[in-house]
């Protein structure tokens, strides 16, 4: 069965509206998404509207956590001051926007979605706010799938697509404490795996405006990460007449700035 993953829409009704119309052409049996559905974006009520009328299964994200458990409510997310000033307005437009139905379905969205040997989550199964990236070391990336009991994460969070795997293996953990006994090492064999980054519906920063989501096939298990053109320019536009920061408008032309990156990429929030 071929599968749609997609994920952070964040208010961009032109490109979600693009992308379904692409799902639609690859004959996609069943569509998932990763949350984020508001923030940065002009229209966050009607992109939350379509997503509930076409019955998409849909997990929370970081930015649909926050609109509904406070204004910025992560600050750990920001690299730098100016980025966190720029989200705080971002929260604010968003949050006096939101009805309160899209409130109320923001908030009992889940933080994860399993379905067999796949799970979705919008940045790990630990956080709404972890940001997976490929260059992770390739321990805590086979931790983050194994604690999902899944054989395939999806996630998206970065804003840039990706696929990696995660080989099967032997792993030996031997455990030495001062005045004791050495203890016997333990070996056990690691299982493949996959990640399976989805990229952005909304806010695409690999470098191009086009929305990105992947079409994924259950029985094959065949990856296509899909690129999809429209007019972003609309958007743009849409976004300096609602009175947002302009450099939203920018980096959604130049599909780029990786800004809302945390340092540490392995970084949880414990708020």
């Amino acid at each position: 069965m071929k599968i749609a993953v997609m994920s952070c829409i964040h208010g961009n009704y032109a490109a979600l509206d693009a992308v379904l119309l692409d799902i639609d052409e690859q004959k996609a049996e069943k569509i998932y998404c990763l949350g984020d559905l508001v923030g940065y974006g002009p229209y966050p009520n009607a992109v939350v509207e379509q997503i509930r009328s076409l019955d998409i299964p849909t997990v929370q994200g970081c930015w649909d956590e926050d609109i509904v458990e406070g204004l910025n409510a992560c600050e750990c997310s920001y690299p730098s001051l100016l980025a966190e000033k720029r989200g705080r307005i971002a929260h604010e437009w968003t949050n006096k926007k939101v009805n309160p139905e899209v409130r109320e379905y923001l908030a009992q969205l889940p933080h994860t979605y399993k379905e067999d040997n796949l799970c979705f989550a919008h940045g790990s199964p630990s956080s709404n706010h972890e940001y997976l990236l490929p260059e992770m070391d390739a321990f805590t990336a086979l931790e983050r799938v194994l604690s999902s009991d899944a054989d395939i994460l999806f996630c998206g969070h970065t804003h840039v697509p990706y696929v990696r795997t995660l080989d099967s293996g032997q792993l030996q953990v031997k455990v030495c404490q001062p005045n004791q006994n050495e203890q016997p090492a333990v070996s056990f064999n690691t299982p493949l795996k996959r990640i399976i980054n989805v990229g952005s519906v909304g806010e695409p920063r690999h470098g191009r405006p086009n929305a990105t989501y992947v079409i994924y096939d259950t029985e094959t298990e065949a990856v296509s990460l899909r690129e999809v053109e429209y007019d972003y320019q609309a958007t743009c536009a849409a976004i300096l007449d609602a009175g947002l920061p302009p450099i939203f408008a920018w980096r959604l032309a130049k599909g780029l700035e990786f800004a809302e990156k945390a340092d540490d990429p392995t970084h949880v929030c414990e708020r």
